[in-house]
C-alpha cells in the first residue's frame, strides 16, 4: 500500500534532485530514506527512479506515482485548510510589504493560488522602497514583510523561506569575464547598479564590499530589474542580484554571472510576521504556499 509518507518522499526527491538533499528536507537520515524507497519499490514490484543518474531521472512507474502524489497531497492540504476555516473562520486581512523588489516574480503566482483558497481574505501590497516596513509591521499597519534584512524588533518573528546566492551580473564582453569568481577589489573601479534603497540593506555592500573596505567607482539606481540588466548588457556597470532572478537572463545569453568570493554569498529570504499572528491559519497557509512554490520553481535556491 502506498502511504502519504511515500508520496512526500517522492515529491522531495523530485524537487531536490538527490537522496542527500531529500533526506535533509524530510529530516531523515539518508539510509532511512533509501530504506523507505526500497520498501515502496518492493511493494510495487518495480523501480521508481534510476539510481546514479545525473540529473536524477524517474522511471515511467515513478512518474505515475508522482502524479498520484501531486493529486493526493494537494487534496490533503485542501482538506486541512477547510478544517482550519471551519474552526477559525475565513475572514481576515493580509497586507504585505516587499523589500525584495524582484520577489514579485514569484509572489504573484503564489497570490493567485492563495486567492482561490482564501477568497475572503483582504489582500494588499505596499512597496518597501519608500518607507520602513518592519516598524510598520510591528505597529500593525501591515501584516507580512518579505525581507532579507531581519531586524531585532520586539514582537516580530522571521520565518525563513529559502536561501539564495547573490551573484554579480556582468556584460559578456566585460574584462572581469575571465575570472571564475570576483573579489571585492574587482569592483573598486566599477559602477554598481542597485535598487534605490539604503546601501546597508543591499547584500553587495553589507556582505561583500563594506567588510572589505571597498568603495565602488559609482552607484546608479533603478527600480526595475529589467532596466538594471539592460544597463549591465550595455556596459554601464555591474549589478548584484539573486541567482534565481538572473537565471533567465543567463539562459538567454544576455549576461554572465560570477560568484562573490570563492565560496559565494548565500543570504536568506524571510517572511516577517507579528508573533501573535504566526499561527493564524490564513497567514500560516500563505507562508506554506510561498515556500513550496519557491523551492519548486526558483532556480538555484535552497531550503534553509
Amino acid at each position: 500500500m502506498i502511504e502519504i509518507r511515500h508520496l512526500k518522499t517522492l515529491i522531495a526527491l523530485r524537487e531536490t534532485g538527490s537522496l542527500v538533499d531529500a533526506a535533509e528536507r524530510l529530516f531523515l537520515t539518508q539510509s532511512a530514506l533509501s530504506h523507505q524507497l526500497k520498501e515502496l519499490e518492493g511493494r510495487l514490484g518495480t523501480e521508481l527512479f534510476i539510481r546514479k543518474s545525473r540529473p536524477l531521472r524517474f522511471t515511467e512507474a515513478g512518474k505515475r506515482v508522482l502524479l498520484l502524489a501531486d493529486d493526493v497531497l494537494a487534496k490533503v492540504s485542501e482538506a486541512e485548510r477547510d478544517v482550519h476555516k471551519l474552526l477559525h473562520g475565513e475572514a481576515g486581512r493580509l497586507y504585505m510589504a516587499i523589500e525584495c523588489h524582484s520577489c514579485f516574480n514569484w509572489l504573484m503566482p503564489t497570490v493567485d493560488v492563495y486567492r482561490n483558497q482564501w477568497p475572503s481574505i483582504e489582500l494588499d501590497f505596499s512597496s518597501g522602497f519608500m518607507f520602513e516596513p518592519l516598524p510598520a509591521l510591528a505597529q500593525g499597519e501591515i501584516d507580512l514583510v518579505i525581507t532579507s534584512d531581519p531586524q531585532d524588533i520586539k514582537g516580530v518573528e522571521y520565518i525563513p523561506l529559502f536561501s539564495y546566492e547573490m551573484q554579480i551580473a556582468i556584460a559578456n564582453s566585460h574584462p572581469l569575464h575571465a575570472k571564475n569568481y570576483l573579489e571585492p577589489g574587482d569592483l573598486a573601479d566599477q559602477t554598481i547598479i542597485t535598487y534605490p534603497v539604503e546601501r546597508s540593506r543591499l547584500d553587495v555592500f553589507k556582505n561583500f564590499l563594506d567588510p572589505a573596505g571597498i568603495e565602488p567607482a559609482g552607484i546608479r539606481t533603478s527600480e526595475l530589474t529589467l532596466m538594471m540588466v539592460q544597463l549591465v548588457v550595455s556596459g554601464r556597470g555591474v549589478c548584484a542580484l539573486p541567482n534565481w532572478v538572473l537565471a533567465e537572463y543567463v539562459d538567454q545569453a544576455l549576461i554572465s554571472v560570477r560568484a562573490a568570493g570563492a565560496k559565494g554569498i548565500w543570504p536568506t529570504l524571510y517572511a516577517a510576521v507579528r508573533e501573535e499572528q504566526l499561527e493564524t491559519p490564513f497567514i500560516a497557509d500563505f507562508l506554506k504556499l510561498a515556500k513550496a512554490h519557491c523551492l519548486k520553481n526558483l532556480t538555484g535556491v535552497k531550503q534553509v
